[in-house]
């Protein structure tokens, strides 16, 4: 069933502003808004959708969204517990997930508890959380739709549900970011504005720079082991510079499907908001003359250590993704803010996979637990 009523978690980032590009031409009425702290975007939004409920993460973005559309009669919330409460109290169907980090996790819970279909673009939550999240989607009968670009054409090859249990491999395509082919002596100089200009794609800092890392695809390694229940061993990264080729499958008599298109984050957010539906969309068309030159390469995860602890972390299962995100999480920051350099964030990823504990079995308070120790961790190291 496409949805009717929609939630969007993270509305004034890449993902949320291009699903509330899409909501008209799909007559989708938007019911709650959430974003981090920017109150004049999320301000023009609210006059524009008229959502009943919005929530800023920052308490400050909160009071000045507040005065902003004093006018209106739209909640106003703020901070984790603020986001919660929207994402399982609202008025809808669906709930769209583009948050980043490990914030998502709370509110995709919360919302599924509460009965809501997941549009699910924050891959943070399957990375922490990823056996709590699929375990509580099976006990409330709830959709668990993704929305990156290559999990949406992993999904859209197994709609054939005969086939889909043949399912035996992933091929996960990355884009290798901005620095594909350099040396880690180049790399220990590249600067913050190098890392954020991305060949293909345009997101938000941090995904940008977790793309620069190649930390993204050790992620969508992990996500797409909840999402489709292969081992890590069965899911084969390949880098594909064009990013057109959105990923693939192998089905148990050799037959590989992909699905392919032009790099363009509104399709896959569609299929998201219309499956089991497709509808017109907008987007460029691919074309003979684009696919002329599609290469394919082996990963390097010698050279983007990221991409190592992150397998290593998938491999290790238990609370060791959840490790790698908090040191993901703090190492970025630290190096947009310019306190560490860019190899850096792969040493600090790598020391908190090793210092994971091996905890094959663990509740949320666990993860919660975990986050906050590394974080702590990483910051003291740092000084």
């Amino acid at each position: 069933m496409a949805v009717t009523k929609l939630s969007i978690l993270g509305s004034t980032g890449s993902i949320g502003t291009q699903a509330l590009s899409l909501v008209d031409d799909l007559g989708i009425e938007v019911t709650a808004l959430s974003a981090s702290r920017n109150s004049r975007l999320m301000e023009e939004q609210v006059r524009r959708f008229r959502p009943s409920m919005v929530c800023m993460a920052d308490e400050d973005a909160a009071r000045d969204l507040s005065v902003r559309i004093s006018d209106l009669n739209t909640q106003v919330l703020s901070g984790e517990q603020g986001m919660v409460e929207l994402a399982s109290s609202a008025d809808c169907d669906t709930v769209l997930n583009s948050v980043v980090g490990i914030a998502g996790l709370l509110p995709t819970l919360a919302a599924i508890d509460a009965g809501r279909d997941i549009a699910l673009a924050n891959k943070e939550t399957l990375v922490t959380g990823g056996k709590l999240v699929t375990s509580k989607v099976k006990e409330k009968g709830v959709r668990l739709l993704p929305v990156d670009s290559e999990h949406s054409a992993i999904f859209q090859c197994l709609q054939d549900r005969c086939s889909a249990a043949r399912l035996v491999r992933i091929l996960l395509t990355a884009s290798g970011g901005p620095f594909w082919g350099m040396s880690r002596e180049e790399l220990a100089n590249v600067t913050v504005a190098d890392a954020l200009k991305h060949p293909n794609w345009s997101m938000g800092k941090k995904i940008t720079v977790d793309s620069a890392t190649m930390m993204n695809k050790a992620f969508e390694l992990m996500e797409a082991m909840w999402l489709f229940g292969l081992p890590a061993d069965k899911i084969e990264i390949t880098v594909h510079r064009q990013s057109i080729l959105h990923s693939g499958v192998e089905f148990e008599d050799g037959a590989v499907l992909a699905q392919l298109g032009v790099p363009d984050m509104r399709l896959p957010i569609q299929y998201a908001l219309t499956y089991p539906d497709r509808r017109y969309c907008s987007e460029e068309r691919l074309t003979i003359e684009k696919m002329a030159r599609l290469t394919f390469e082996r990963p390097d995860p010698d050279t983007f250590t990221c991409l190592a602890a992150g397998i290593a972390a998938a491999e290790k299962g238990g609370i060791a993704p959840t490790a790698a995100n908090a040191a993901n999480e703090i190492a970025v920051q630290l190096f947009l803010d310019g306190e560490i350099g860019f190899l850096d964030i792969g040493d600090m990823v790598s020391k908190a996979v090793e210092q994971a504990p091996d905890t094959p079995d663990f509740t949320l308070d666990d993860v919660l637990s975990c986050d906050a120790e590394v974080r702590a961790r990483c910051l003291a190291d740092k000084r």
